[in-house]
């Protein structure tokens, strides 16, 4: 046998293990951050804007010898600006989630006739 021919049936080999395969499916949870993700994403968030606020105010304040008032400044800015962050987060996703994609979502929407349960 030649090279040639050997390469050839390789080539053949291999388009009918694509084909036998099929297509490819992509998974849900491979294109939409799960909820619980976006969770843990907002409250790092939050808390790295308290603890970096937390450890300029301490260190302000052991510097400058005005403990506590520039923690208790540090602090309240560091949670302002962690909710700022968050806030920006979950703009950043909703732009992200068309209205039809978020009503396909089980759960989603209003509720039909007959589905009330109260």
């Amino acid at each position: 046998m030649s090279e040639g021919s050997d390469a050839d049936r390789l080539r053949a080999l291999r388009a009918r293990i694509e084909a036998a395969k099929g297509p490819e499916v992509k998974h849900h949870m491979a294109e939409h951050h799960s909820q619980a993700q976006l969770a843990w994403r907002m409250v790092i968030e939050l808390v790295a804007g308290l603890g970096i606020g937390f450890g300029i105010g301490y260190g302000l304040d052991w510097l400058l010898g005005t403990s506590p008032w520039l923690m208790v400044l540090f602090v309240l800015l560091g949670f302002a600006a962690g909710v700022k962050t968050m806030i920006g987060s979950a703009n950043e996703i909703q732009g992200r989630i068309s209205v039809t994609d978020a009503l396909k979502e089980p759960g989603a929407g209003a509720p039909k006739d007959g589905d009330d349960h109260g």
